[in-house]
This record gives structure tokens, C-alpha cells and sequence, in this order.
């Protein structure tokens, strides 16, 4: 069998001992898949697959959020939480620039640098949570307190 291609996403969940399972979902090579599309493929709730959101703060400063895939971000909210007067969502044309991913296969782990990480507080009420993988197709699964540390990540309610 072939040996599982690791994603940078997986090697630092490994390095922060945390526990994940990697789970793929059909999609075409390079074409980002909406969340929800991605729960249903894999036949999760979509209250527990959770989206990275790129934004940047009027500091020009770039935020990252995490949120439920079927949810939308508060962006008042967002800013409110850390401590910015307003942040919009990046261009996606940027996203590779700025986070080291690419659209539909962003995680918030492993960016290319350490952005302040918020995610929202509905991950704590999951048992599990999942997030991009680091590529289009893939999904790692994993307890929310152990991959909000490994994020260096903090929680506030930042969606609608």
C-alpha cells in the first residue's frame, strides 16, 4: 500500500503530539470543494467540519478565524476579538501569498507564519472537529482543545 503523503498541517499536529486522523474526500485535482460538500462526502455533521477564513484587520495585520463550514463569520465580532477596529476577508488571489495554502485547503495550522488564531467558541461543545488537512482532498480530525493548542489559538463567538 502507499505510504500516507503528510501534510506540513499533519507533521506539526505530530511534532505537538496531538492525536488526528486524516481523511480524504473526492474532488478534482486543484478545485477547491465548499464545506459543506465536504461533510456530506464524508458523511460528518457539518456542525463539527470547521473552514479557515483569512482576514486582514484595519492595522493591516492578517487574522486568522475558524468556523463551522455552514456558518458566516461576524466580522464585527472577529474584530472585536482581537482587539481590531474592523478586518475584511483577504482577496483569494492572496491566500497562497499569505498563508503557504490554497484556497479550499487552508489550515490553521502550518501557515507560513503564526497569525494571531481565533477560533469560535462552538468547537469546545464538539467532541471532534475537522479541518483542512493542508491540501484540497484531504481533512484531519481531532479533539478541539488539542488543535486550538497546537494553533496557539484562542476562542470567542465570532459568528452570526
Amino acid at each position: 500500500m502507499a505510504k500516507e503523503a503528510k501534510t506540513n498541517a499533519m507533521r506539526i499536529l505530530e511534532r505537538a503530539k496531538v492525536a488526528y486522523t486524516a481523511h480524504e474526500y473526492p474532488h478534482q485535482e486543484g478545485v477547491a470543494v465548499d464545506g459543506v460538500t465536504v461533510a456530506a462526502s464524508m458523511g460528518e455533521d457539518p456542525a463539527c467540519v470547521y473552514k479557515t477564513l483569512v482576514t486582514q484587520g484595519a492595522s493591516r495585520n492578517y487574522f486568522v478565524f475558524v468556523i463551522p463550514v455552514a456558518a458566516e463569520l461576524d466580522l464585527k465580532a472577529a474584530a472585536r476579538s482581537v482587539g481590531e477596529k474592523s478586518v475584511a476577508m483577504i482577496h483569494v488571489a492572496d491566500i497562497n501569498k499569505v498563508t503557504g495554502y490554497v484556497r479550499g485547503g487552508c489550515s490553521p495550522v502550518g501557515m507560513k507564519k503564526q497569525y494571531v488564531t481565533v477560533f469560535d467558541e462552538s468547537a469546545l461543545a464538539q467532541e471532534k472537529i475537522y479541518v483542512s488537512g493542508g491540501r484540497i482532498g484531504t481533512q484531519v480530525c481531532c479533539a478541539p482543545a488539542e488543535l486550538i493548542r497546537a494553533a496557539r489559538a484562542t476562542t470567542a463567538h465570532i459568528i452570526f
